[in-house]
């Protein structure tokens, strides 16, 4: 196991150096062996199914200089970070500094054993971008001993036959309940909609890796990560962007609307068209949408906010999704950190108004989300960054070989209690035939 190398050095020049190899073979041998380092961050866009909707190919990120990870007052702790280190940074912010962002708190359990947000510097950046790979480093010197380490690397990944049993933080039953206490509170006007999630948990031991990619094959997204901080792991298959920074311009593509696919041609087609007719969907992803473009106004320049795509349909392995593109020019003297606190939580997991439904959430939810419906991502040495939505994703600590996964989807006057909970055992189904691939055959308990 490889631990963080501290340096009270700032690296801020780095070499760029292009590495001529096999795109596909480096990748996989750069995972396995980042992989075994303690900070570890690979963001993978899956781009030979999903073409230009991100920067690069992917990205491997490992061996931590410096890492910022603040108990209290994270977000302006990780600012004066970002402005110290005009660097790669690499990271998450959990979903739970909703408490620190607004007057709010929580007391509920913790799943997760991530902080509420860590960064940091790697020592080693990797990425493919127009089909040439780029080494980005202040260690130029070492890279030939590098690559060979990485060449020779031999994982000591060992499979397990025992079942994976996972157990709900809230029955069926006790989720129909809730569903329609949040529709009650819709109804007095309390909020127009609520992201309402569930959990499932379980104590097992798995080979993280390994499960990140059957998971990726199985459910490949344009926002996919294996995301490492210490013992804690992230296996994530997101189709979501929450914010990017290019520049000048802010663009968010959050999703609201959800249908099943069909292995038949004809018949996927039909459902597709059902959710871009639904108006069910059409009110959750309004209404996010219009929640978002007052996020990002708090970061506009007056008049830029605009509506790019509305009502768009986006298909994945297992789902058709309804994605609507919202963005902003960003004011000159605005930091880049404070952009994404305006925005954060992001709008298609909390609900509108977003203060009262992250008020309502909390209450009807039993467990903090804690790295679930947050963000990882990725600063570039000019402050451009790149995030997205933690969701459709597997939570493992591999000291206590705690699991969890974790689903949500909008509550809003015309929800159905029963649908909704099929729906968001739609959305466990890539996770859950991951491990059942990974671990043998995994056991969900309603």
């Amino acid at each position: 196991m490889r631990s963080a190398e501290k340096s009270s050095e700032n690296q801020f020049r780095r070499a760029k150096i292009r590495i001529d190899r096999n795109g596909e073979e480096l990748f996989n041998s750069l995972v396995h062996y980042a992989s075994s380092f303690e900070y570890c961050s690979i963001l993978n866009s899956n781009t030979k199914l999903y073409l230009n909707q991100t920067q690069y190919d992917w990205i491997v990120a490992f061996d931590a200089i410096d890492v910022c990870s603040p108990q209290s007052s994270c977000i302006q702790s990780f600012k004066a970070f970002s402005d110290q280190h005009q660097d790669w940074i690499f990271g998450h912010f959990g979903y739970d500094l909703k408490n620190e962002i607004e007057r709010l708190s929580s007391e509920n359990q913790v799943l997760d054993s991530f902080d509420p947000l860590t960064f940091f510097i790697p020592k080693w950046v990797f990425y493919c971008q127009d089909n040439k790979i780029i080494c980005e480093t202040s260690y130029a010197a070492e890279l030939k001993d590098l690559l060979h380490s990485i060449d020779e690397f031999q994982s000591d990944f060992q499979n397990t036959q025992e079942p994976i049993t996972l157990n709900p933080l809230l029955s069926r039953g006790e989720y129909l309940k809730k569903v329609e206490i949040i529709k009650n509170h819709i109804q007095r006007g309390d909020i127009y909609e609520a992201n309402f999630c569930n959990a499932w948990t379980g104590i097992h031991s798995l080979d993280p890796l390994q499960t990140y990619f059957s998971l990726n094959n199985r459910s490949p997204a344009p926002f996919s990560a294996f995301y490492r901080i210490r013992n804690s792991y992230l296996m994530c298959s997101s189709p979501e962007r929450f914010l990017r920074k290019k520049g000048r311009l802010l663009i968010s593509e959050p999703i609201k609307g959800t249908i099943a696919r069909d292995q038949d041609t004809f018949l996927d087609e039909i459902k597709k068209n059902k959710l871009k007719m639904s108006k069910k969907d059409r009110q959750e992803n309004v209404m996010i949408v219009d929640l978002v473009r007052n996020d990002l106004s708090k970061s506009a320049k007056p008049g830029t906010v605009e509506v790019c795509d509305l009502f768009g349909i986006r298909s994945f392995a297992h789902v058709h999704h309804m994605v609507s593109t919202i963005q902003c020019e960003m004011e000159d003297k605005k930091h880049p950190v404070d952009a994404i606190k305006d925005a954060f939580p992001m709008g298609s997991m909390t609900g509108a108004p977003k203060v009262r439904a992250l008020e309502i959430i909390e209450e009807m939810e039993v467990a903090k989300r804690g790295i679930f419906s947050g963000s990882i991502g990725y600063f570039d040495p000019h402050h451009d960054f790149d995030f997205n939505v933690v969701i459709r994703s597997i939570c493992y600590d591999s000291a206590t070989n705690k699991l969890s996964i974790q689903t949500g989807g909008a509550i809003t006057s015309n929800s159905d209690p029963a649908q909704e909970y099929e729906e968001s055992l739609l959305k466990a189904r890539a996770m859950m035939e991951t491990l059942n691939n990974s671990v043998n055959k995994p056991i969900m308990n309603n």
